[in-house]
């Protein structure tokens, strides 16, 4: 009887059926930073605050890759080379939607502009969103296990010699971070547009990168409580974090979303170059 509810309360804490408010089950670990930001998924406020994205059309200047994954399916991603001889590479990590075309417009903007090799990993396996709704769905669905294997392969296959910088958005921007500290000292800089940080200091100790994090004020996720932790515990751990904020709203760089600032999503561009100038 003991074990029967044992394992009723460990179902109804790890899978739980979100509040009136939203439509998606929830199964995922609320002690994780990247499973905490996927919850947002299940609030009908999120899904709303991201419109679904604008079509474009982009010529790409990169190619569609994929690499190999130890005992798993293979990775995908988006690669933009300058330099084949340069060991340095910027990871991106898409939004929510999935590795659609802004993220592969973003990775051929950066690779011309700090003149560096660029690589969008597909967390996604090949799934893109175009409705809010959908986007949700994968987003839960997303496997932090496969994601940072994605990870640990894209840079085997990049190199062993390969330095990172890493960049994402939203949820693409809690990845940034967590995909600094899989690389551990391969990983020098990372940049995160309103992400959610890792909250494990245990964690924390053991990154090298340094972190530019760029944080909307009216941002109702990424609160300024939760920016506020974040600095405490990097501070607590003697790691590097600069912090800028702007008077916006979540998804504010995003050209596809209503809430683009054009304003603010340059001299946020300026900031990130002037911290990765030395990359």
């Amino acid at each position: 009887m003991r074990i029967l509810l044992l394992l009723f309360a460990l179902a109804f804490t790890t899978c739980q059926m979100p509040g009136p408010s939203s439509d998606l089950v929830m199964c995922h670990d609320p002690g994780s930073a990247v499973d905490e930001f996927a919850m947002f998924a299940s609030e009908s406020e999120f899904r709303a605050a991201h419109p679904d994205p604008k079509p474009i059309k982009i010529i790409n200047e990169g190619e569609v890759i994929e690499f190999p994954v130890e005992g798993q399916e293979n990775g995908r991603g988006y690669r933009v080379m300058v330099d084949k001889n340069s060991q340095k590479y910027l990871l991106l990590f898409h939004e929510w939607w999935g590795l659609n075309d802004y993220v592969k417009r973003e990775a051929d903007m950066w690779s011309k502009e700090l003149n560096v090799n660029v690589l969008a990993i597909d967390l996604y396996d090949g799934k893109v969103a175009t409705t809010s709704e959908d986007a949700g769905k994968l987003m839960q669905a997303n496997n932090a296990e496969r994601s940072i294997a994605l990870i640990k392969a894209a840079a085997d296959f990049l190199g062993e010699k390969a330095e990172f910088s890493t960049m994402g958005w939203c949820f693409g921007g809690g990845w940034s971070l967590q995909a600094s500290l899989v690389l551990e000292d391969k990983a020098k800089y990372c940049v995160m547009y309103y992400g959610m940080p890792e909250k494990d200091t245990d964690k924390l100790n053991k990154l090298s990168a340094k972190v530019l994090m760029i944080h909307p004020n009216k941002d109702k996720w990424i609160t300024g409580e939760v920016v506020t932790q974040f600095q405490d515990n990097m501070k607590a751990a003697d790691k590097s974090l600069e912090v800028y904020h702007f008077d916006a709203d979540h998804a504010f760089a995003n050209p596809s979303s209503p809430r683009y600032n054009e304003e603010h999503a340059v001299q946020a561009r300026k900031y990130v170059h002037a911290f990765l100038e030395n990359f």
